[in-house]
């Protein structure tokens, strides 16, 4: 089925040679043309020219060229996929987390909520807001797929900009049910149907059954997840996780102890787990970033030993192309293109009614189906009343976020810093923003 699509930054090895090795595995999209688009031509090059040569040694039936130039890399496209960063990726994300730190803001990370998240939507949504506005100029019936985090801000801002736009965000962070839960129950994840809602990085468990007998299983994931996470050694944690379970990656023993002390990284998940009754997806410093007392409570050595390591992995991975699926964006489009009717566990949209008592305009994750029309999120209905209420708190946040950037506002985003459930102060925050515009002003100079 020959297709048009495209891939902006594809430069970035690892999204490069991984999205092009899902696509290469795929038997639907057979005679489809890959574009790379990146703004770095010798990164984009290396990937072009690694992925013509996998092509040619295995006889593949796909065609890809490379263009730094977006407008030509968008004509005819049916599907674009977005994952972009701007800058030095850790630099910018230090700064986001240390400064307001120094500000005195208890945030335990800073990628995705609290001020880091503020300052991190701030700096990419801006970007990807202008790739949006080309796809709508030359390409505006495609598929749009984005990969870039903070992934509820900007996309809750993309809506706000283009709402005809087909525009869907999708995360990888679900999978990680697919490792832990099959160890916490001990047995298999095909043997449950599991359920999750929320928003980007702060989801949780609503349903989960087994599939055999129908049998609600969430009181046995309450009964045991606490002493799982409590109790087993962390190294053998890590390593059921990494090598035993479908890591993509298997990760050699030296390194398995190097990371072991970052599995802590669950406290804040536990109080979650016991005090509002449900099963977060993730871990502290994804979770953590959203909730004011997630500081008091957090395992901080974890979340910075385990930044440490995930930094250092990237920096030294050698990634390739493979036949494997690893992310979930093939199946989406396979199963748009096939009308396969299937579910996909989360996907990033627009909350048309599926989840209660938040407005339509947040962009929600939750579950999907996917047919020839698209994808269409799957109604959770009523959440926990707990969990509903930290979601709730951030309804305000990312309303401002996206007026700030919307409307270039510098005023707008010292509100979105002052209705922060994280911020918990007022003195110094006038300053902390102007601090940051400076440090970043490359891309955050915009704000007036």
């Amino acid at each position: 089925m020959e297709k048009r699509i495209v891939l902006i930054g594809a430069g970035s090895a690892q999204f490069g040679y991984g999205t092009i090795g899902d696509i290469f595995q795929s038997d639907v999209l057979a005679g489809s043309h890959i574009v790379l688009h990146d703004i770095n031509p010798v990164t984009m090059g290396t990937v072009a020219q690694n992925s013509q040569a996998y092509i040619d040694a295995h006889n593949l039936p796909y065609t890809v060229s490379a263009t730094t130039n977006r407008a030509e890399a968008l004509q005819g496209a049916d599907f674009v996929i977005i994952s972009i960063e701007v800058g030095d990726r850790f630099e910018l994300w230090e700064l986001d987390w240390r400064i307001p730190q120094q500000y005195g803001i208890q945030q335990v990370y800073g990628e995705n909520g609290g001020p880091g998240g503020l300052f991190h939507a701030l700096r990419i949504t801006p970007p990807i807001l202008a790739i949006c506005a080309d796809v709508m100029a030359i390409c505006p019936e495609a598929t749009v797929f984005n990969f870039s985090n903070p992934m509820s801000r900007i996309c809750t801002t993309v809506h706000r900009a283009f709402p005809e736009l087909s525009f869907i965000g999708l995360c990888h962070e679900i999978a990680s049910l697919e490792r832990f839960l099959p160890l916490v129950l001990e047995r298999p994840y095909t043997d449950l149907s599991v359920r999750a809602a929320g928003l980007n990085h702060f989801s949780a468990v609503l349903t989960a059954t087994y599939q055999d007998t129908g049998a609600d299983a969430y009181p046995d994931i309450l009964a045991r997840a606490p002493e799982f996470f409590g109790n087993m050694p962390m190294l053998d944690i890590a390593r059921k996780y990494f090598n035993e379970t479908g890591a993509d990656t298997a990760v050699p023993e030296e390194a398995l102890e190097t990371i072991t002390e970052a599995w802590p990284e669950r406290r804040v998940f536990k109080a979650i787990l016991e005090r509002f009754g449900v099963l977060p997806i993730t871990s502290d410093s994804h979770f953590g970033e959203y909730i004011q007392w997630a500081y008091d409570v957090t395992d901080h050595k974890g979340i910075n030993d385990f930044y440490r390591f995930y930094k250092n992995y990237l920096t030294k991975i050698e990634p390739n192309i493979e036949l494997k699926l690893k992310e979930r964006i093939v199946p989406i489009v396979e199963g748009i293109l096939t009308d396969s009717g299937y579910e996909e566990a989360a996907v990033n949209l627009p909350n048309k009614g599926f989840i209660d008592e938040l407005p339509e305009w947040l962009v929600v994750e939750v579950p999907a189906k996917v047919d020839k029309n698209g994808v269409h999120g799957i109604a959770m209905g009523q959440l926990p009343k707990g969990f509903l209420g930290l979601l709730r708190n951030q309804v305000a946040v990312h309303d401002l976020t996206a007026e700030a950037i919307l409307h270039q506002s510098r005023e707008l985003a010292l509100q979105a810093l002052l209705v922060d459930p994280i911020v918990t102060r007022y003195q110094g925050m006038a300053e902390m923003l102007d601090t940051m515009i400076d440090y970043q002003r490359k891309w955050l100079g915009y704000l007036q």
